[in-house]
């Protein structure tokens, strides 16, 4: 049985002729008499009563009419579904950040401002390091992802790049510095250093790296951290310092003190990134432009 059997039937019957029915149907009245043939022998019942001014619904095709009007009707539905879901505005989006991304103000307001644009699509979100997030795109199992690439990273990625943020320090209050408003890099040459591993995500840890040799000497570096919050966490402990995104300065745990960097302060990068080449879908697609387009206009504020 196929859809334009049912939709044949359902011609006929609201029509109560072939000819008229065929007609309406814009086909000839024989092949439309020969499809009704085939869909009663097909079912193995009667569909309509033949008379001498046309026909109607016997009792077997009484009882088969609402089920094939729901058939027809889910058939359109399935139709429409497929068609949104290849235009983008279904279906399901796989978006991943890291920890500290979250904390950006424009990332939530991001996703936000796409669900707003797009509610059809759902969001499945995820909360990962950098390192595993780009290789989750690499192996397709997820769709974007807010992260911070390397250079070499980008080139097989699209990226809309947020805005950059300064690096602030964070101290344990209970440190001599915790009083200071700014601070000068140098200051720092002797104290203990919290960072989190390089194979996280190694952009943010070479900047801290850099910065600190920039400034006349090497970071000693006596305790790592899985996420920027747990750095908070260990500098909150008084085990060392740590230089953060301006972002994660709204962490506040008791014992944390953030200081501004006196002169030129080196800064944090931010993208939001999908594989380059093969097949995208239109959802990503529509994701990165209206995150572009969002961006520019926070940019022109």
């Amino acid at each position: 049985m196929e859809l334009r059997h049912l939709r044949y039937f359902l011609a006929v019957a609201d029509e109560g002729h072939v000819t008229r029915a065929a007609s309406k149907l814009g086909i000839a009245q024989p092949p439309l008499t020969q499809q009704i043939h085939q869909l009663e022998e097909q079912i193995g019942v009667s569909l309509f009563v033949r008379g001498p001014r046309g026909v109607s619904l016997s009792a077997e095709g009484r009882a088969f009419l609402p089920h094939a009007q729901a058939a027809l009707r889910e058939a359109e539905r399935a139709t429409v579904a497929a068609q949104r879901v290849s235009r983008g505005e279904a279906g399901t989006l796989r978006v991943g950040f890291t920890s500290a991304a979250s904390l950006n103000p424009l990332v939530p307001a991001t996703i936000n401002n796409f669900r707003t644009a797009y509610p059809g699509v759902e969001l499945l979100l995820t909360v990962d390091a950098t390192a595993p997030l780009l290789a989750q795109l690499s192996n397709d199992t997820l769709d974007l992802a807010f992260v911070r690439p390397t250079a070499a990273e980008r080139e097989s990625l699209q990226c809309v790049d947020l805005p950059d943020e300064r690096l602030w320090i964070a101290v344990p209050a209970t440190h001599p510095l915790a009083s200071r408003k700014r601070l000068r890099l140098a200051e720092l040459r002797a104290e203990a250093f919290v960072l989190y591993p390089r194979s996280n995500g190694s952009v943010l840890y070479d900047t801290i790296i850099a910065t600190c040799q920039g400034a006349g000497f090497s970071p000693k570096i006596v305790q790592e951290a899985p996420q920027l919050a747990s750095m908070v966490g260990l500098v909150a402990a008084g085990i060392g310092v740590t230089l953060v995104p301006e972002s994660v300065c709204q962490l506040r745990p008791e014992g944390v003190r953030y200081v501004r960097i006196l002169g030129q302060a080196p800064v944090a990068t931010l993208s939001l990134v999908s594989q380059r080449g093969g097949l995208v879908s239109p959802s990503i697609n529509y994701f990165l432009t209206r995150t572009q387009r969002f961006l520019a206009s926070i940019d022109m504020h």
